[in-house]
């Protein structure tokens, strides 16, 4: 016992002169993993074609969880959420309230902006986490409008049990996208995945950010965009690109997944496509090469037939084609956002849709866009999509949300589908 006190008295001088001696950014990134909270068992992590959710020995009934004696099975379908906002929310009480009300309703999985760039620190209205312009790159680490809003809600997700998928980037301007590199270092959208300096800065924010939280069992995934599109290039410039990115992140955290967070766009040479949007490859993306990249563990699709010209019951094709191309890749696929942009839209076919994927695939998980609660204060992050929290019975929320998040919990065994 004299003996590991001492050795651990060692061990702590080590840290603290290591931390003195890190720049600011770095060292506030080795605070945030030793202080967001005490390192679980496990992390979460692929098992086939479904997730190993382990090391929680517990077993959900319905929409509430409930203590067991035993194990709960550990691979098992997994229901998630949209609430992308969490991160940029700068009351506390605002993030206690979403989660709470997250984890309620059954859900075991949020997607949160991982992301949040500006060029102008001085006229930034919104909570960011780094500063990119020609003076240099700089992460914010004020508690109120920086990094400290994602270290809270990373520590509210471990108090309830729910894990965070975080993308890093995102392919549209709002709150730090691949504009805000191409602002600093010039070039277009598309060559944004080949500028050299665009991609140094966008792989020291990743090294900041992963570095910061790998050591938290409350993180799900890293996702490399939200949505990443390179419109006419060749899909080798993407699967390029979610290569060396996915291989980087793997370097510095090998314990956490690692998915791309695409919408799922297939090529021209698809077979069962038309050549019509979504089978064009116009948007940069095979989904059936991505899928196959060793360091991305587990493929991500998209779904908004209107906004691709399609009809909603188109939908259920779409997933049934992507649990396809997962089982013959042998990995997971993830229907990571879905949506319909009315109650009457939503209720129509959005059943179907979760009905496809409960009954006719296997598909790991799916989230709805997105969830969305009233807050006192007035903040409304939401879009035309959203679904409110609702604890009356046959409300959107109830019907879309919580029966199916019981639903999906309820369906375990493997992935043979």
């Amino acid at each position: 016992m004299l003996l590991f006190k001492k050795i651990l008295t060692i061990a702590l001088a080590v840290i603290n002169a290591s931390l003195t001696a890190c720049a600011p950014a770095t060292r506030d990134a080795l605070v945030g993993v030793s202080t967001l909270e005490a390192r679980g068992s496990t992390y979460p992590s692929v098992s086939g074609r479904l997730f190993n959710l382990g090391g929680k020995i517990q077993y959900f009934s319905g929409i509430h969880a409930a203590r067991s004696k035993t194990p709960w099975a550990m691979f098992l379908t997994v229901l998630g959420v949209n609430a992308w906002y969490l991160g940029h929310l700068t009351s506390n009480a605002d993030v206690n309230q979403a989660m709470s009300q997250i984890a309620d309703a059954g859900f075991k999985v949020a997607r949160v902006w991982g992301f949040g760039t500006t060029n102008n620190a001085a006229t930034e209205t919104n909570v960011h986490y780094q500063v990119l312009n020609s003076s240099g790159q700089y992460f914010n680490s004020d508690p109120n409008t920086g990094i400290g809003r994602l270290d809270y809600t990373i520590s509210v997700a471990n108090t309830y049990g729910l894990k965070l998928i975080l993308p890093l980037l995102n392919n549209f301007d709002d709150l730090g996208g691949i504009n805000t590199y191409t602002n600093v270092f010039g070039g277009t959208h598309a060559s944004f995945y080949t500028n050299t300096k665009a991609q140094a800065a966008y792989q020291n924010y990743i090294k900041f950010i992963v570095n910061r939280y790998k050591g938290s069992t409350a993180i799900f995934s890293w996702e490399l965009c939200n949505e990443p599109r390179c419109s006419g290039c060749a899909s080798s410039v993407i699967t390029n690109w979610a290569t060396s990115t996915s291989k980087l992140i793997k370097s510095l955290d090998p314990n956490h997944m690692v998915s791309l967070g695409d919408e799922g766009w297939l090529p021209a040479s698809f077979i069962g496509g038309d050549g019509s949007y979504a089978y064009s490859g116009y948007e940069g993306v095979d989904f059936v090469k991505n899928l196959a990249i060793p360091t991305i563990d587990y493929g991500t699709f998209h779904l908004y037939p209107e906004q691709w010209g399609y009809n909603y019951s188109w939908g259920s094709e779409w997933i049934s084609q992507h649990n396809a191309i997962g089982k013959a890749a042998g990995k997971p696929v993830v229907l990571e956002e879905y949506a319909a942009p009315s109650a009457a839209l939503r209720e129509q076919y959005m059943p179907q849709w979760q009905s496809t994927v409960l009954s006719q695939t296997s598909v790991a998980s799916d989230s709805l866009w997105q969830f969305a609660t009233a807050f006192a204060d007035g903040v409304n992050p939401y879009d035309g999509y959203a679904i409110y929290y609702n604890a009356t019975v046959g409300s959107d929320w109830q019907t879309l949300g919580a029966k199916h998040a019981a639903a999906m919990t309820a369906k375990t065994g493997a992935a043979t589908m």
